[in-house]
């Protein structure tokens, strides 16, 4: 189970260099359901999401770079292309800032996972976030993917 809060973000914090970067790149196989492929950094892997919007059913599946490589020729829409940092918060929680690049920068979206749905709905989002986009579907990677 994923339970997930979504912020678009319009002034990035000053210091990113000091938390690790993970290069990431994903395609959609299929947007209902959410069948995609991933490659973060040199690992690889095959998700299925449920419908939803704070709280989705999510599985993960690794994936060979062979098959990654076979699949992508297979993804409908672009290719999302997107550098994430990962900013801790208290409480063991972490920040997945997203910076994407290409046609989608310069978008920027801070996710945060939480272990329930209580400590989720009671989340006090940093000063630097934005919007709080949770509960639309326009800001799900599976929607952007979408050509325009």
């Amino acid at each position: 189970m994923e339970i997930e809060r979504k912020y678009l973000i319009h002034q990035l914090p000053n210091d990113l260099e000091r938390y690790p970067c993970r290069i990431i790149e994903q395609g959609y196989l299929c947007t209902e359901p959410v069948i995609r492929i991933r490659r973060d950094n040199d690992t690889f892997e095959l998700t299925y999401k449920s419908s939803g919007l704070m709280i989705r059913e999510e599985y993960n599946l690794p994936l060979t770079q062979d098959a990654y490589t076979h699949l992508l020729s297979k993804v409908d829409g672009r290719l999302i292309q997107k550098r994430r940092y990962m900013i801790p918060l208290p409480n063991d929680l972490t920040i997945e800032l997203d910076l994407f690049e290409g046609d989608l920068a310069p978008l920027a979206l801070a996710e945060v996972e939480f272990p329930d749905e209580d400590t989720a709905r009671h989340f006090q989002a940093p000063d630097w976030f934005g919007e709080d986009v949770t509960f639309s579907g326009k800001y799900h990677n599976s929607q952007l993917s979408k050509s325009n």
